[in-house]
């Protein structure tokens, strides 16, 4: 059984995975077993275990098959992410999150009804959280938006290196990737998601969904199709 769902600040899969590709996310990954333990691999080749595992944002990293995984995606900019956050700075001061993928037990329960809602981050500058909505919403282009979140252009780019860890173009690729998604819930084909999106074509999203969820659009609409067949 396949499942996949897009919510306000957050995206849930759960199924089986094959080994992936490197990929980095945009948002937090709190990976969770449902039987035994899951296995992700850091780029220096160190191998991390546990029942959960919490991945910080612009991470690389490489999740082997897992038979059963139950995996969400918390986007920075909202408030279930700043416990996620004061995690990832915990395992960094004690040693233990140096490549950001941290083994995290206390998270080995984790469900969707868990996440805290739509309310904003508490710990991110507000203007920040503004312009990661606007970019999200795909209202505005890069270009417009530190005026409308009253910054200059090098303060806001400033801001997201320092409390999101990304340069804002990378945040406006998760955002398509996010659309691309939510047209395919609609019912929307591969190729006309990504077209809805803003990506050149099938094969451009195909390639972005990798690089960034480790997964491709055709496994979302499987997932996605699984789930409606299961709700009538």
């Amino acid at each position: 059984m396949h499942s996949f769902a897009i919510g306000d600040g957050y995206g849930v899969y759960r199924g089986p995975t094959a080994d992936s590709a490197f990929h980095r996310h945009a948002a937090f990954q709190i990976a969770v077993a449902e039987r035994g333990e899951i296995t992700m691999m850091a780029p220096t080749g160190t191998r991390h275990h546990g029942e959960a595992l919490l991945v910080a944002p612009m991470m690389r990293h490489r999740l082997l098959a897992t038979e059963d995984l139950h995996t969400f995606y918390v986007e920075p900019q909202c408030v279930s992410a700043d416990r996620l956050r004061a995690l990832v700075e915990q395992a960094a001061r004690s040693g233990r999150g140096g490549s950001g993928i941290i083994a995290a037990p206390e998270l080995s329960g984790f469900r969707a009804s868990d996440l805290a809602g739509p309310s904003p981050s508490g710990e991110l500058d507000p203007r920040l959280v503004t312009a990661l909505n606007l970019l999200r919403d795909g209202t505005v282009t890069l270009p417009e938006l530190p005026a409308l979140v009253g910054l200059s252009p090098q303060r806001l780019r400033a801001l997201a290196r320092e409390q999101v860890g990304m340069p804002l173009a990378r945040w406006r690729i998760w955002a398509q990737l996010r659309r691309a998604t939510e047209a395919l819930g609609a019912g929307e084909s591969l190729a006309a998601a990504a077209i809805t999106a803003g990506f050149a074509d099938q094969a451009h999203f195909t390639r972005r969904m990798r690089e960034m969820m480790g997964l491709t659009p055709a496994v979302v609409l499987a997932a996605l199709s699984d789930q409606s067949r299961c709700a009538t």
